[in-house]
C-alpha cells in the first residue's frame, strides 16, 4: 500500500524552477525531468525504505535521498507513519545539505 506524498512548498518551488530550466534549454527536457521525478515519487510512496538515509541529518529522524534517473537531481524526503514529506528537489552538487534546515531537528 502506497503513503501519500506531500511536496512542501520549498521542494515545490525547487521543482519548478528546475523544470523550467531545462524546458528553456531544450524543448521536451523540462517535462522529461518532471516525468522522471514523479516516477521518483510514485517509487518512495511505495517503497519508502528505497532511498538511503542522509548523511549530516540527526539518526533520529528517517530522512532518506533518491537519485533521479538521468539527472543531477535527488529527492530528500521524511517518512512518517502516514505520509512521505519530499523536502527538497536538490541538486546533487550545489549547496549541499541547505535543506536540512527543513527536517525540523
Amino acid at each position: 500500500m502506497s503513503r501519500r506524498v506531500l511536496v512542501e512548498s520549498e521542494a515545490s518551488s525547487e521543482l519548478r524552477e528546475a523544470a523550467l530550466w531545462y524546458e528553456a534549454e531544450r524543448s521536451g527536457v523540462g517535462l522529461a525531468f518532471l516525468t522522471a521525478v514523479d516516477r521518483g515519487m510514485e517509487q518512495v510512496a511505495a517503497w519508502p525504505e528505497t532511498g538511503t538515509p542522509v548523511p549530516g541529518v540527526s539518526a533520529d529522524l528517517p530522512v532518506r535521498k533518491l537519485s533521479i534517473p538521468r539527472f543531477p537531481y535527488y529527492l530528500a524526503y521524511l517518512v512518517t507513519d502516514d505520509a512521505i514529506h519530499v523536502l527538497a528537489v536538490a541538486h546533487e552538487r550545489r549547496r549541499p545539505g541547505y535543506w536540512h534546515r527543513r527536517t525540523g531537528a
